[in-house]
């Protein structure tokens, strides 16, 4: 379907460059905020003396900020295009970097974090999603997956880029490096690549809905964030503390952080299969799929039998699929008219669930026991798959050849 505003069709961007662009300035992104502190977090608790705990509690802190602000970024996104948004989030990790770098006190770093975490809000998956949303329509949904593909290299490229700077120039010196990469790279990029100009009106793929319809689709958007927050609590809860889960199981920390290795390239493939498999099936399939593995590959482990490699691998590729379900699944059922708006309303529960869990993950393995802890996080993926069930369920009416 052709956008148009004012019955006039609006040029956007070619897809062959707004994707590899956006591709890498989330890799930016991702690696130098969320990713950051599993490289940075003892070399500054050992340089500094401040408590390990506070300092990992400043990327609770941006998250808990980025999801508060997630609505609010994705209205801003609906009415102004992702341009100026993203470029904001360059400029605020920026700032916020230079605050950590320049962190006297645990409160300035902390305030650092609180500032990244706007930025976080404004420039990870749910901006630039809602982003590819606004300009592409239901077209966005190949160039999300795509974007996926370079989101999960994220870790793999700026953690060694984070070990060799710390090295080198230190971490006041790290912070400072990817301040300069976001001023002098990130935000040129997003300026030049998602230029100026009207914005696609997608007001008219838009249908009339009856007041039952309407009924049907707020309960299919209470069902999806659930699902959607849950499934991030109990992927971010596993993330964090896997290596006391599987030390747990009386394996070894080598050979635990060996097994954990599996699971980014498990994401990196689903992706892959995803894309050359999307146009053929609605994206509830894809959600359905992302939940059953996750909780098929967390109960195999949770069952102590010698398969722990597949264990792994199945969540790995469930939470890679997921990332694309959350941004695919919303813009099939909801349409590109509000998709923005609706994808900020998304993340804010599942952002602040990502905030709170590795504290509730702390809480129970020192209260149950990691085995325990990892059977709360096998009930919470089956309860997930329900969810996930009775959504699809609820969104037959939408599958139908028009929404592919």
């Amino acid at each position: 379907m052709t956008a148009s505003i004012d019955g006039m069709a609006s040029a956007v961007p070619s897809p062959r460059v707004i994707i590899p662009a956006l591709g890498l300035t989330q890799i930016l992104a991702w690696g130098s905020t969320y990713y950051l502190p599993t490289v940075l977090a003892k070399p500054i608790a050992a340089d500094t003396g401040w408590s390990l705990s506070w300092v990992v509690a400043g990327l609770s802190i941006g998250l808990l900020i980025a999801g508060l602000a997630a609505p609010f970024v994705g209205r801003r996104i609906h009415d102004l295009g992702g341009r100026p948004v993203l470029a904001s989030s360059a400029v605020l990790i920026a700032v916020g970097q230079i605050t950590l770098a320049l962190s006297p006190n645990v409160g300035v770093f902390i305030a650092g974090w609180i500032v990244i975490g706007f930025g976080m809000s404004a420039g990870l998956y749910d901006a630039t999603f809602s982003t590819l949303g606004r300009l592409y329509g239901q077209a966005a949904r190949q160039h999300i997956t795509v974007l996926t593909l370079f989101g999960g290299l994220a870790s793999t490229a700026c953690w060694p880029l984070s070990a060799f700077l710390v090295e080198h120039v230190g971490w006041r010196g790290t912070c400072g490096v990817y301040a300069a990469i976001h001023l002098l790279f990130t935000l040129p990029v997003y300026l030049l690549t998602l230029t100026r100009g009207p914005l696609p009106d997608w007001r008219e793929e838009s249908k009339p809905r009856s007041a039952a319809a309407h009924g049907r689709n707020r309960a299919i958007f209470l069902i999806l964030a659930a699902a959607i927050m849950v499934g991030s609590m109990l992927q971010t809860v596993f993330l964090v503390h896997i290596i006391s889960i599987l030390n747990s199981m009386g394996i070894a920390f080598a050979a635990a952080v060996a097994f954990g290795t599996l699971i980014g390239p498990s994401q990196v493939g689903a992706r892959f299969i995803e894309m050359m498999i999307s146009r053929y099936h609605h994206p509830i399939w894809t959600k359905v799929v992302s939940v059953s593995f996750v909780a098929a590959g967390l109960a195999l482990l949770w069952s102590e039998l010698p398969i722990i490699p597949l264990a792994l691998i199945l969540f790995g590729a469930g939470i890679g699929l997921e990332s694309i379900a959350r941004a695919t699944l919303p813009l099939a059922l909801f349409g590109a008219a509000d998709y923005a708006p609706i994808m900020g309303r998304l993340a804010r529960p599942s952002l602040i669930a990502q905030a709170v869990s590795p504290s509730v993950g702390a809480v129970l393995i020192e209260r149950l026991g990691a085995e325990s802890t990892l059977a709360v996080v096998v009930a919470a993926a089956l309860f997930n798959v329900a969810l996930t069930l009775l959504l699809f369920g609820l969104t037959r009416a939408h599958t139908s050849p028009s929404t592919r």
